[in-house]
């Protein structure tokens, strides 16, 4: 399917409001857009109550990545300047909109800021099968299933909830982290460790456990140069990992009691077909 932009002026004429309301891409209300400083180290995305959200020093390419929840591999063509210039964008809706409605709203805003214009497309290519590792479906020690209120629902139209001086933050249901040598989650489907195992390996994992439920997920591994996700040259680095680790894929099995199996298959694609960098503000 092709996405692209068309301005509101032609809605305004052809079509009655109750339609247009029905019909306009949903978008923040004000967004401020501007270069990254030259020294700004690695790149977030900020959730705030009543739906404000910050990028900070994200490309457009990490920013579709985010939009379309996209890995960067699964991402083809547009100019140069896609994976290299960085930007903060800081954007305010005009209501409370939902965290799973936020996607779509950077979509609009980088159609009407980046005049991004977009198609999907799917190639045949190696991918990964998340699988069980035992036929008994006897977990490792890194994956538990979750408990009912064992961490703290997440609402993004809410502020988050007060901690006493020197008492434990809360733990929000879904949060997660992935770095180079590990990843952490709380309380999220399998499916969802299938994105953040991508990351580390630059390649479309599929999850194909038939797990049900929420899990919490612990799992730690030793990095090495065929990783796909690596350290920034220029960041700190952590202290030297003990070589004798297990790889990410030994990790997965013998921590979560999964595996993964080598396969081909149908990997979705977003090709660029246009983009321009944005003028500030």
């Amino acid at each position: 399917m092709r996405l692209a932009y068309r301005t509101a002026g032609i809605f305004l004429l052809t079509l009655p409001p109750a339609v247009r309301a029905q019909n306009d891409p949903p978008k923040f209300e004000v967004a401020t857009i501007k270069p990254a400083a030259t020294d700004a180290r690695g790149m977030f995305v900020q959730f705030f109550p009543g739906g404000r959200l910050n990028m900070i020093n994200m490309t457009l390419k990490g920013m579709i990545g985010y939009a379309w929840d996209l890995q960067l591999f699964q991402i083809s063509g547009g100019p140069a300047w896609l994976d290299s210039s960085h930007y903060d964008v800081t954007a305010k809706p005009a209501g409370s909109p939902k965290q799973g409605e936020i996607p779509a709203m950077v979509q609009t805003l980088l159609a009407e800021r980046f005049q991004l214009v977009v198609h999907h497309g799917t190639q045949e290519l190696p991918i990964y099968a998340l699988v069980l590792a035992k036929t008994n479906g006897k977990f490792g020690p890194g994956l538990t299933e979750s408990k009912a209120g064992s961490c703290t629902p997440f609402d993004i139209s809410k502020p988050s909830p007060r901690t006493e001086p020197g008492a434990a933050r809360p733990h929000f249901c879904g949060n997660s982290g992935v770095t180079p040598r590990g990843l952490t989650a709380v309380g999220i489907p399998i499916a969802k460790l299938a994105p953040m195992l991508q990351m580390v390996l630059g390649r479309t994992v599929v999850d194909k456990t038939g797990l049900i439920g929420n899990f919490d997920i612990k799992m730690e591994w030793t990095p090495d140069d065929t990783q796909a996700m690596q350290y920034p040259s220029d960041a700190p680095k952590p202290a030297p990992a003990d070589n004798t680790g297990p790889s990410i894929f030994s990790a997965i099995q013998e921590q979560l009691g999964l595996k993964l199996e080598s396969q081909k298959g149908p990997v979705d694609v977003l090709f660029v077909d246009r983009a321009e960098k944005p003028s500030e503000n």
